[in-house]
């Protein structure tokens, strides 16, 4: 087994996990499906094409940054000729009257991330391989959601070690010096457990299938000297460890 370690940060964020067409959620930490779509993207697959090459992966997410919670108004199908509005379930189409369909959708505005992935050596060095020359350009849950540089910080034997012990932490907003680490197991000593319906089987545009998983949200003490701050200082840090420095 070895791993690799990745940072998820930009000005957008969306995480969906039981989105609808109105109503499109985030959860307030990357899912499943969101970073398998994210390599799936890197690697250049298309809809449908089969996903169990990351079967084999375990996420650890470090949840650095919370980010704000904001939701985008949206309109789709106004203004259109009748035989251009948006179709119904009978056949037909709306009226002109009654067209105007309203959409909500759910972000996470300035909020950063540091995954650990696991998995077999030859998973992990095809999907470093990907993700520093992807096919198609990565995005953090939505196309319209593109990520800071860099993406990739380094491959390790031990995500997990790397999150508690040697990735960098950007500004400090918890008085306790904890950060909340999201794993995929039932932890014991975990704040919260959830179970999410968010393990993709297929993609494919009229038959996207997923699974459900367990998740544990536990609270990890981060050595203080990984509290860079904000700024050059922190920049400097992050890509000194990304270039491969202790």
């Amino acid at each position: 087994m070895s791993g690799l370690v990745l940072r998820l940060a930009g000005p957008l964020q969306s995480w969906g996990e039981h989105s609808a067409f109105a109503e499109r959620d985030t959860q307030r930490f990357p899912t499943r499906s969101g970073l398998i779509g994210l390599f799936a993207s890197a690697y250049g697959m298309r809809r449908g094409e089969n996903l169990s090459r990351f079967d084999e992966l375990e996420f650890t997410i470090r949840i650095d940054r919370p980010g704000i919670p904001m939701t985008d108004f949206h309109t789709v199908g106004g203004g259109r000729a009748r035989q251009h509005t948006v179709p119904t379930a009978e056949g037909g189409r709306r009226s002109v009257e009654t067209a105007t369909i309203v959409t909500r959708r759910h972000y996470l505005a300035d909020a950063v991330f540091t995954v650990g992935v696991a998995g077999p050596d030859p998973a992990i060095s095809g999907l470093a391989e990907r993700l520093d020359r992807p096919r198609w350009q990565p995005y953090l849950g939505r196309r319209s959601c593109p990520p800071d540089p860099p993406l990739l910080l380094r491959r390790t034997d031990d995500p997990y070690a790397e999150l508690t012990e040697r990735v960098p932490v950007p500004r400090r907003f918890t008085e306790d010096g904890q950060l909340d680490f999201v794993r995929e197991s039932a932890d014991v000593q975990a704040a919260s457990v959830a179970e999410l319906l968010d393990v993709p089987v297929s993609f494919a545009a009229l038959e996207r299938r997923y699974r459900p998983r367990t998740v544990s949200i536990t609270p990890v003490s981060i050595p203080e000297q990984l509290w860079i701050g904000r700024g050059r200082r922190y920049q400097d840090a992050l890509f000194a460890y990304a270039g491969g420095t202790p």
